[in-house]
């Protein structure tokens, strides 16, 4: 067998449930791959190796609860776990010890997983970065604001790890980080024991290194019974879809975006131009007030007990949010509003959108995550999306491509990004 450390999560589960593989022996080679590369990457903030084994111990020695019993799981750390801190991102909580686990971690224990440590998260989930880098490249940011997940599952420690996104938290760091990032449906994944700090838009979402093992670790941290996307029965049909945010475009991600469209029609797919209604002409701002509104208010606890121990940029953000007005923050709302009822216009003719990951590959720099611009609509609108990897840019870093669904249409959306992420690796 190759290394435990390198197999998918289906591939481990399988192995796991079939005696050819311990969850032990798995939870040892991801310790030993983070042991190599932690001091370059550092993707971890908390990692209790004893730990971490002894309950992969307690695994082996149960029935099999699913199929990713024994597979060890990266979690965001502004998700609770009863047995580590939750530091947050902020010296305010550091070393904070939870009473309970957040609803998506009990769920993961439930199903016979293992949790194999705490990412690094920035701040409350928002722009002060933590101290991870790029794992293909240190010298560049990994993204925000779940860098920690999606830098442990890039570099091998784990296989998979649960970030969070308010603006392009998941799909943004899994593009430049060359994996699979999946911001489920709204709401799909529960946020019970998440810190959030925008009610509106924070959504709970996987890495992973393939489509399959995103869709069947969204399901058990969705409590339901996983059922494998149907095969399709013809190629996608994908919408080409440039978006309002086209002006921030890099040329890495625009000739991403036509090889992976160039890629897809040989490959058997139509391809079509989409052009968004008008009233996705004002969503940009729309979220930005809304997200501002929110933060200032979720955090108010931090905000009034805690000022001198906040970040300059989240300060101004919370600053930001206590100038809109009610009227303002209600017109972004309906803003929100008409755009999710616009989208099913958009995906009358199409199976699926294709759309910049990110504006180009990762920054260089490690103080700034990146432009979460090609994200923020699809958020907003609470749609299910999927980054996948296969494209490189000429700085050899990897150029995610974003594929966009419709709220119900999940398995569908999983199944055309599937199809996608085939197609780019065959070329």
């Amino acid at each position: 067998m190759a290394n435990p450390a390198d197999l998918s999560a289906i591939e481990a589960g399988s192995s796991i449930a079939e005696g050819r593989l311990t969850s032990e022996e798995l939870v040892a080679a991801c310790l030993e791959r983070i042991e190599q590369r932690e001091s370059d990457v550092g993707a971890w903030i908390h990692l209790d190796p004893d730990a971490a084994i002894a309950e992969a111990r307690r695994r082996d020695q149960q029935p099999k609860r699913g199929p990713l019993h024994g597979v060890p799981v990266a979690v965001k750390d502004i998700v609770d776990t009863a047995d580590m801190p939750t530091g947050c991102g902020s010296p305010i909580y550091e070393g904070r010890r939870p009473y309970a686990d957040a609803a998506c971690v009990a769920l993961l224990r439930a199903a016979g997983m293992v949790v194999l440590g705490k990412t690094v998260t920035t701040e409350f989930a928002m722009r002060t970065p933590g101290k991870t880098t790029n794992p293909h490249n240190r010298k560049h940011t990994p993204g925000g604001s779940s860098s920690g997940s999606a830098a442990a599952v890039a570099a091998g420690m784990a296989p998979l790890a649960i970030g969070t996104q308010t603006a392009g938290s998941v799909i943004r760091p899994a593009a430049y980080c060359g994996i699979v990032g999946y911001k489920p449906t709204y709401g799909r994944i529960p946020r019970a024991g998440v810190k959030l700090i925008s009610e509106s838009l924070d959504t709970v979402g996987v890495m992973a290194r393939s489509v399959a093992d995103a869709a069947m670790f969204a399901a058990v941290l969705e409590g339901t019974p996983y059922k494998p996307p149907a095969p399709l029965e013809q190629p996608p049909v994908f919408g080409l879809c440039r978006s309002p945010a086209w002006p921030e475009i890099e040329p890495a991600s625009e000739t991403g975006l036509n090889v992976a469209a160039d890629r897809a029609r040989r490959a058997g797919a139509e391809v079509i131009e989409v052009t968004l209604p008008s009233i996705f002409d004002e969503a940009g701002n729309a979220h930005a007030v809304m997200m501002a509104y929110e933060v200032s208010r979720m955090l108010a606890y931090e905000r009034e007990n805690h000022w001198d121990k906040l970040s300059t940029p989240l300060k101004r953000t919370i600053n930001d949010g206590r100038v809109y007005s009610r009227e303002q923050y209600d017109e972004a709302r309906n803003v929100q509003a008409q755009c999710r009822a616009a989208i099913w216009e958009v995906l009358d003719d199409v199976d699926v959108l294709l759309t910049p990951s990110a504006p180009g590959d990762a920054p260089e720099g490690l103080a700034w995550t990146g432009n979460p611009v090609f994200n923020r609509i699809w958020t907003m609108v609470g749609v299910p999306c999927v980054t996948v990897p296969g494209i490189s840019s000429e700085r050899g870093l990897p150029v995610g491509i974003q594929v966009v669904g419709a709220v119900g249409r999940a398995a569908r959306t999983l199944a055309c990004a599937a199809w996608l992420h085939d197609a780019l690796r065959a070329a």
